[in-house]
């Protein structure tokens, strides 16, 4: 062997090795980088006339601290990016205080960083406020726009901010002359003294001091963060000179308690829940015209139809225009967008009020009404599309149509459907004046960034296939997702050429001149990688052509050269939501579990998002056998493309909804799955929030019953283990123990795995890396399979 042949051998050999000890440490490695996120950047947003964009990202990939970035482009393109504000050295290496209003609120983001985890903005992008430690932060950006100054905003009295819990949600007026924030019990305004004046602190509205802890201010309710994706409860007018603020009554809802079994003298925590088949909180929506030093000085109820459409599920106020609602009735079977008239409104007559939003007195408040623009009905339920209703500058309503002649979900002008039939619509990003930027799918594992030009033509923005979102403003614009060819983050910041337009390029980060582009940069990153490539074949199984990952293990795994290997499914599988994409990092996971000794089978089946109306409609009020049919089906084809799959040892493991199908698995296909491992799983959907289960099991509690699994406890005859976080508020745990409890009574041998103090995002990074490991020893024990190293 020639010297030059023997090392390239070498290099081969010592990549194997390398990502050998890569996979064999991913669970710890994922742990650590919470899964690979750390150190890349995220939350971007282009401001101004786009040759400035801010973004977050911690300074490495084992970093939680998240610290605040600008990406600029100065006079000559030259780009630079920029520390702005870094939480160590503003508050401290001490542990923040995070009120729980905020811990709720990033639990319902699945936010699992530290530091300056979100930010606002004013429309220019002069000024950036963020919450930190307990105080109020402004970052303003110096005259030659490439460096800025970090500030504490002056509070109230430490007397005035008793009520409430602490600073939520700041945001920035649109002319950046004010910040607003709310404590849940009220809304206070900042005026930021300009040139070293003192800042001016008003509390624009406030709940009375007697207030029951029920009753919020400014906040999002529970079910419009955890369902609708919306965690606003104020919104500032385009002026600058009034806010929009929700005030929300839980008393209506269940009381609900999360303990802590591991610490029985901490006592537990009660909240409102709003459980399925019960009430909701009781929304409100107020108009507050602010004064010139930020205090209200009239105050209206927005007047809808509140009982008929219980769902306030957007709220939008842009420039020229009257705000704009979007509200569901319970069932979401119809919705109305709705202008709110703030015009020409009569003076509030008892001034008393203005400040003070007293329940009792309501009636007597002047009413701002709504005028409606348009209604949608469906006889299962409507959607609802990030980034609509809106309006284009020119005026014309844009809204979401489901198109359900063409199987479409399609974006609509004025009533008059825009996109392309078989072009999926799932979310818009800005509408501008010629065209709308949004993220589409013509084939569902691929999200897709596009220009739907107002003429009706369509450009693709995105170099390939993956998982892509953007953000625009003046000549300037973002792209970034990933995809199957790279395992990090992509981002690129670039500006448009004068002469040019947005739908005239195609971003890729290379030769940006040939597509209408005067400057282009990629964004840094300093996250992990988890070192090895996934072995992934997409795939097309069973009748309904369910589309499919199927994982094997790699070339230098000990299970490499078998010829028949157990099965292992790791479905979500439910509604509203994909696993198969075009995106790396959704297989690092399973990839691991093929070089454990599995074939690794991820199914998408009917409900999950992508395929168009119809195909997510197929699981109303069927939904737990028309998901757990479709693994089935898929399982059964799977050696029809991969022959080594022994259909005699099959698992199924998964977490929320794909823990629900695990369970159900074994309960109800015991010939098919012979293992299962569920984390967090709704097995009783009674237990579940209304907005999600009613949406797609109605109002029939004999419903709700034939999707639950608490019954079928006694067909259990395959190992099952229960996995649950004590402290998760989104699935409690009372799913898995009533479950469990089922399982005692009926004298059926399970295992339960509790997790003190874990949430429903599994938020401890030693809990997260040895629930990989456990979880593989229990299906090795359950199908019989050795260990192999």
């Amino acid at each position: 062997m020639t010297n030059q042949v023997a090392d390239q051998v070498r290099m081969v050999n010592d990549g194997q090795t390398d990502a050998q000890e890569r996979v064999s440490d991913f669970p710890q490695a994922k742990a650590r980088t919470l899964r690979f996120t750390l150190g890349a950047p995220r939350s971007i947003q282009v401001v101004g006339d786009g040759r400035r964009a801010f973004f977050l990202r911690s300074d490495g990939p084992e970093d939680f601290e998240t610290s605040l970035w600008m990406s600029t482009f100065d006079s000559d393109n030259t780009h630079k990016e920029t520390l702005l504000a870094d939480p160590r050295l503003l508050a401290g290496e001490q542990a923040e205080d995070v009120p729980p209003e905020e811990q709720a609120r990033r639990e319902r983001l699945r936010e699992g960083g530290q530091g300056i985890v979100s930010y606002s903005a004013d429309a220019a992008g002069h000024r950036v406020v963020f919450a930190l430690g307990g105080e109020l932060w402004l970052t303003e950006i110096g005259k030659d726009g490439l460096c800025g100054k970090t500030r504490k905003l002056k509070l109230l009295e430490d007397k005035q901010t008793q009520m409430g819990g602490g600073i939520l949600n700041p945001r920035l007026s649109p002319d950046g002359t004010r910040v607003a924030y709310t404590t849940g019990r009220q809304v206070v305004v900042i005026t930021i003294g300009y040139e070293g004046e003192e800042d001016g602190v008003q509390v624009a509205l406030a709940l009375p001091q007697e207030a029951s802890e029920d009753f919020k201010l400014g906040l999002a309710e529970f079910v419009a963060g955890e369902e609708m994706d919306r965690y606003e409860g104020f919104w500032w007018s385009p002026d600058s000179d009034a806010l929009l603020v929700e005030a929300f009554d839980a008393s209506l809802e269940p009381t609900w308690y999360v303990s802590d079994p591991a610490n029985p003298n901490h006592p537990a925590i009660a909240r409102r829940y709003p459980q399925a088949l019960t009430a909701n909180a009781q929304v409100r929506l107020f108009y507050v015209q602010l004064s010139s030093d930020g205090s209200a000085k009239d105050l209206h109820q927005v007047d809808w139809d509140r009982q008929g459409f219980e769902y306030l599920a957007v709220v939008r106020w842009q420039s020229g225009h009257s705000p704009l609602l979007l509200v569901q009735n319970r069932r979401q079977t119809a919705d109305q967008v709705l202008s709110v008239e703030v015009d020409g409104l009569q003076r509030t007559k008892d001034t008393s009020q203005v400040n003070t939003l007293d329940y009792s007195t309501l009636d007597n408040l002047p009413t701002a009404p709504t005028r409606v623009l348009s209604t949608h009905s469906n006889p299962q339920w409507i959607d609802i599309v990030p980034g609509l209703p809106a309006y284009t500058p020119s005026g014309q309503l844009a809204e979401a149509y489901i198109d359900t002649n063409a199987d479409t979900t399609r974006l609509s002008l004025d009533g008059k459907p825009l996109s392309a039939v078989g072009c999926q619509l799932r979310e818009v990003l800005d509408l501008g004046e010629r065209d709308a930027l949004a993220v589409v799918s013509s084939d569902p594992r691929s999200f897709d960034l596009v220009c739907y030009g107002y003429d009706g033509r369509l450009k693709v923005l995105n170099s390939g296939p993956g998982v892509w979102t953007g953000s625009r403003s003046g000549r300037g614009f973002v792209i970034s997702g990933r995809t199957m060819r790279e395992s990090g983050v992509l981002a690129w910041h670039s500006i448009v050429a004068s002469d040019s337009h947005l739908d005239a390029m195609v971003c890729g980060g290379k030769g940006h001149e040939e597509h209408g582009l005067e400057a282009c940069a990629r964004l840094s990153s300093q996250a992990a990688e988890p070192g090895f490539v996934p072995n992934v074949d997409f795939v097309r199984l069973g009748n309904d052509q369910l589309f499919a990952a199927v994982v094997r293990p790699s070339t230098f795994s000990p299970w490499s050269d078998e010829e028949q290997l157990p099965v292992l499914l790791k479905p979500y599988g439910g509604p509203g939501f994909q696993q198969v994409v075009f995106s790396q990092s959704y297989y690092w996971e399973s990839q691991w579990w093929a070089d454990q000794g599995f074939i690794v089978l991820t199914v998408d089946g009917h409900g999950t998002t992508g395929r168009g109306p119809a195909w997510d409609r197929a699981i109303f009020e069927d939904m737990a056998q028309v998901t757990l049919d479709d693994q089935l089906a898929a399982l059964q084809s799977l050696p029809d493309v991969i022959p080594e799959a022994d259909l005699s040892r099959v698992a199924m493991i998964g977490w929320s909804y794909g823990g629900f199908l695990s369970a159900l698995s074994v309960l109800r296909a015991p010939d098919a799955i012979h293992a299962a491992c569920a984390g967090a799983p709704p097995t009783d959907w009674t237990l579940y929030d209304t907005h999600y289960t009613e949406r797609y099991l109605g109002m029939d509690p004999d419903i709700y019953r034939r999707n639950s699994i608490v019954d079928d406890a006694p067909h259990l005859r395959r190992p099952l283990m229960l996995i649950h976080g004590f402290a998760d508020d989104n699935v409690s745990v009372a799913h898995s123990l009533r479950l469990s409890q089922a399982l005692t009574e009926a004298g059926r041998s399970h295992t339960v795995l509790p997790l003190t103090g874990i949430t429903h995002m599994t938020n401890d990074p030693s809990v997260a890396e040895n629930l990989l490991v456990l979880q593989r020893d229990f299906l090795y024990q359950s199908l019989g399979i050795e260990t192999r190293s």
